[in-house]
């Protein structure tokens, strides 16, 4: 059978590879009074609250299952927009919202309607592996730039301007980021917004976590630059939904008919249950809710990431938002007589009986040395996975 080369081109995604190793090692463990701790799936350890429950389930028993528009439910994008006014105070109207089956489906939009064959999108490196496959999808480029401790594992205006060639498109960043929880400062990237808007590109901003943002320095949307900063967003990471599959993307108005049409083709609308149960996210008593979980992420990135450094798994750069801790594991690697991350994440997994994320899916720019940590679990069970990395890196 003879293969598209687009799908070719899309490399495994190795967390998950490395997630079902984990999974087969717990049903190994399971008895050994050391059950595995997954600290490996970025995923919030919270589900939706009770009022999101309650409204899915009406949403059923009231007979609300069928096709919505493709742009989603006019209520729910401007329920989003007040949430920005609300929030970050920044005017998005609800005309530039389109609700998507998860930030990638937005993200994939996005793509598919901006990105020509052969166009290059630059990238920081290390970053989210699937965010580089979508411009993949779309038969472009992701040129990836490394970065570094210093510069907050973020592209600068500098570092973009002497990466734009002649087929390049635009930049996609992502702040906060996965897999190193840091923020892009807002002065930097109104610099890198003004130099790609001077060269006619297109700045696309992941914001999926910016509602779990710690720091006032970062907690900004990108959104309140410009109107022409295209953001994507999710109901996964703050609110807490990822199984139920719905995000969304903010558009320049010329853009939106575009997404639109796409929208229509390829997913015809997102969950309609899905969307309803979303309406009760934006319910004060929710938000509450919300924000008491924020607290909660920061009290654990609070403890595990000093934890870390205390054991030598050294984060550079303390994240400032997500619930990950990106660790140089190299000292680790020479005291086990491993050669990198990726087989230092199975070491940990067989002696400490703790699932880590090794480097590579992230890039190429130092990765080999550094695991990714997730703190989306409770604050027991990172306490007992600091106790048991201690006492194997002894």
């Amino acid at each position: 059978m003879r293969f598209a080369r687009r799908a070719e081109r899309i490399e495994p995604f190795y967390v998950m590879e490395v997630a079902k190793a984990a999974t087969q090692y717990a049903r190994e463990f399971a008895h050994s009074g050391k059950p595995m701790i997954f600290l490996n799936i970025g995923e919030p350890d919270f589900t939706a609250p009770p009022l999101v429950q309650e409204a899915a389930a009406k949403a059923v028993r009231d007979g609300l299952t069928q096709y919505t528009h493709a742009m989603g439910l006019d209520k729910l994008r401007e329920r989003i927009s007040g949430w920005y006014a609300q929030r970050f105070g920044v005017d998005v109207p609800a005309r530039r919202i389109v609700v998507t089956a998860g930030a990638s489906a937005a993200l994939q939009l996005a793509c598919l309607a901006l990105i020509e064959a052969g166009d290059e999108v630059l990238m920081p490196d290390p970053s989210y592996p699937c965010n580089r496959h979508f411009v993949s999808a779309a038969e472009g480029n992701a040129v990836l730039i490394p970065t570094t401790a210093a510069e907050r594992y973020q592209l600068s205006a500098a570092k973009v301007q002497e990466h734009w060639g002649a087929k390049t498109r635009g930049v996609l960043l992502a702040s906060p980021s996965n897999p190193t929880g840091t923020s892009i400062h807002p002065e930097e990237l109104r610099r890198i917004h003004a130099f790609v808007q001077s060269k006619g590109g297109i700045t696309l901003l992941d914001e999926i976590y910016l509602g779990l943002s710690y720091d006032e320095t970062f907690g900004h949307t990108a959104l309140g630059i410009d109107d022409q900063v295209i953001s994507i967003n999710s109901f996964s990471k703050y609110f807490n939904m990822t199984g139920w599959r719905l995000g969304w993307i903010v558009a320049p108005d010329p853009l939106v008919p575009v997404i639109e049409r796409l929208a229509q083709n390829l997913f015809i609308c997102p969950s309609t249950v899905s969307q309803h149960a979303a309406l009760a996210c934006f319910e004060p008593e929710s938000i509450a809710e919300y924000e008491r979980r924020r607290s909660e992420f920061r009290a654990r990135r609070d403890f595990f990431i000093p934890a870390l450094n205390g054991m030598g798994l050294s984060v550079p750069v303390m994240p400032d938002g997500a619930f990950y801790g990106w660790a140089d594991c190299s000292k680790a690697c020479e005291q086990w007589g491993v050669g990198s991350s990726w087989e230092f994440a199975f070491e940990v997994m067989k002696r400490a009986h703790v699932a880590v994320t090794p480097g590579r899916d992230f890039g190429t720019a130092e990765t080999a040395r550094f695991v990714r940590f997730s703190t989306a679990n409770s604050m027991a069970q990172l306490q007992e996975s600091a106790a048991r990395l201690a006492a194997v890196l002894k």
